[in-house]
């Protein structure tokens, strides 16, 4: 099953990003890429909006990375990806995620650039794949 939902993750690159700050739920459509093994989800945003205001909150986030395009409807997955996420304090790995970002997302070169940005990653700890109505596999990483 681990091979799906890596396979799903590196066939898509948009999500949506789940934060929280205090009781409030926030939610974000992102661009991400993922690492070779994909045990790391990467993004960009900026440090003045409210989804990076949770995540300095509260680290914890969830990620819905889905196939809603796929017809007949019955057949659509929808990957709910759990995490921590934290900044990329190392200059040599932020550079290397940063050209990773514009490589799958190119139009994003400025806005990683703009001095605001700051650079994601998201640390996966589990996974849960539905396929279809109700075909559910669970999966954590260690």
């Amino acid at each position: 099953m681990l091979a799906e939902i890596k396979k799903l993750i590196k066939e898509k690159n948009m999500c949506v990003l789940a934060t929280i700050a205090g009781n409030k739920p926030y939610c974000s459509l992102m661009v991400y890429a993922a690492n070779e093994n994909c045990t790391e989800i990467y993004m960009a945003t900026h440090r003045s909006t409210q989804k990076f205001r949770n995540l300095i909150e509260n680290p914890a986030v969830s990620l819905m990375i889905d196939t809603r395009e796929a017809f007949p409807r019955s057949n659509a997955q929808a990957l709910t990806v759990s995490g921590e996420c934290e900044l990329i304090a190392d200059t040599l790995k932020k550079e290397q995620v940063r050209s990773k970002l514009t490589a799958v997302h190119p139009y994003l070169k400025d806005f990683i650039k703009h001095p605001e940005n700051e650079i994601l990653l998201v640390r996966i700890k589990s996974f849960l794949l539905l396929r279809g109505l109700s075909d559910a596999h669970y999966a954590t990483l260690e």
